[in-house]
């Protein structure tokens, strides 16, 4: 059994660890011999202690053997996102900077999700300071995607969508600004869901009031997803974005009907988004699926009128404020996207903040008008198929060029904007054989309905069943 269990789920693998099936040190030794075995091919974890990991694994057994109570994630391996801090183990960011910097604290997901019981097993990989849906940066090198090892693994949780796609993790912690969670999700046949903004208090952070950057959770299958939700979702007084919601609120049955659901697609959300036929020739088919399980579905979108220019105008401030002083410091040490967005924060003026921030009011409040008519928007979790990996974004999309690394993320950081959850879900391939995925988008607070949508979806269809082929050394 051990050679398999790095094919498991993570719920499965829970319930075998708490009935002591399997013990954690077998479960963690099972994916430290995947990650030898397939890893070099991926490049998806980047940094890594398995001694540590298997000291432990052994404690959890120990743990558990003396008939304590154990919680959720009890040995379950996860390696974390390389932008969120770990105590002891080097967080770079993806940055020379960086390189050797070891944080003397973890940031508040990655305390929460090993007082749950997962244990660290790395890193994973991530562009530079996590900007951009293509991961690669001069520390690390280029993530591959497991599906085609020349094509891009998405960003800027690559390396976490990757990893969990070929086997090395059973579970993944990501973050999204513009689709940074939900774009390598797609890219890598796997679920990530971005939340309600403080559904996951982030901490520490240098805008505590920022709701346009969330932490949020990456699996296999839905309810993988949601069990590691359960994890890192609660209230923290240090957020005062936090929402009350208890974290357990999420470790429940996923099962429901769906009949009489009030469903919306949206092909290029509106005419701001449009998607290239290949990815669309996906997505169309599976309209019938939903119908099939009862939905009414009809073509519509919320107002996104000035969506676009708002999103790069708050985004550009936040890598101001974030990144400025390295700028300043080491600009020749920054990648060449980087310095421009952070250089059009610093051009940005009142006048502009104000605008973005009027423009936003509007489309929340056109948001909550839309979901008081339908239940859920479907639409394209990203505008491409995966990319070539050589190249540092698409040069057009839906046969226009693109200007910046930002133009083909549109269909993910438009709906960034609303602040409401929204799940990628594994919806088929391409000819060639590349993934794609559906973006279920919910009501503000809704997460847990749209994780029962995307769980009863992914029921009917089982296209994240469909695993990667990738050679062993």
């Amino acid at each position: 059994m051990s050679d398999a269990l790095h094919e498991f789920d993570a719920t499965d693998l829970a319930a075998r660890l708490r009935s002591r099936e399997l013990s954690a040190r077998e479960v963690v030794q099972a994916h430290l011999d995947r990650i030898e075995q397939v890893n070099p091919a991926v490049n998806a974890l980047v940094t890594l202690d398995p001694e540590g990991a298997l000291v432990a694994a052994a404690r959890a057994d120990e743990h558990l053997a003396r008939g304590a109570e154990v919680p959720p994630l009890h040995g379950l391996p996860i390696a974390f996102k390389d932008t969120h801090l770990t105590r002891g183990m080097r967080t770079t960011f993806g940055s020379p900077l960086f390189a050797d910097h070891v944080p003397a604290e973890d940031d508040l997901v990655v305390d929460r999700l090993q007082r749950a019981g997962a244990i660290r097993l790395g890193k994973t990989n991530v562009p530079e300071f996590a900007a951009g849906s293509h991961t690669f940066n001069p520390v690390f090198g280029t993530t591959r995607n497991p599906y085609d090892t020349s094509r891009s693994a998405g960003g800027s949780s690559g390396g976490a969508a990757a990893a969990l796609a070929a086997g090395l993790q059973p579970l993944a912690d990501g973050s999204d600004m513009g689709g940074s969670l939900r774009n390598p999700a797609s890219f890598c046949n796997v679920v990530g869901l971005r939340p309600t903004p403080g559904r996951v208090p982030p901490h520490p952070g240098g805008n505590l009031w920022d709701t346009l950057a969330v932490p949020g959770p990456m699996g296999r299958t839905v309810a993988d997803t949601a069990l590691l939700l359960s994890a890192m979702s609660g209230p923290d007084p240090r957020c005062p974005i936090s929402l009350e919601t208890p974290g357990a609120a999420f470790r429940v049955p996923l099962d429901r009907e769906l009949r009489g659901l009030r469903v919306a697609w949206s092909p290029d959300l509106g005419g701001h988004a449009p998607a290239d036929p290949d990815v669309l020739a996906v997505l169309e088919p599976q309209l019938s699926v939903l119908e099939a399980l009862g939905c009414q579905v009809e073509t519509a979108c919320p107002d996104l009128a000035g969506a676009d220019e708002a999103f790069r105008t708050l985004r550009a401030h936040s890598f101001d404020l974030a990144l400025g002083v390295l700028l300043d410091a080491a600009r020749e040490s920054l990648k060449p996207s980087l310095v421009w967005n952070i250089e059009q924060g610093r051009r940005l003026t009142p006048a502009d903040l104000i605008a973005a921030t009027t423009v936003r009011s509007r489309l929340h409040l056109a948001a909550v008008d839309f979901f008081s008519r339908y239940d859920l928007l479907l639409a394209p979790v990203s505008q491409v198929a995966p990319f070539d990996a050589e190249l540092e974004y698409p040069t057009e999309v839906a046969g226009r060029p693109t200007e910046t690394y930002l133009d083909w993320m549109r269909s993910a950081y438009l709906i960034s904007l609303l602040g409401v959850p929204a799940l990628s879900v594994p919806a088929g391939f391409t000819p060639g054989g590349l993934p794609v995925g559906l973006q279920f988008i919910g009501a503000p607070r809704a997460d847990l309905a749209v994780l029962r949508a995307g769980h009863a979806y992914e029921a009917a269809t089982r296209h994240g069943r469909r695993r990667p082929d990738l050679p062993t050394s």
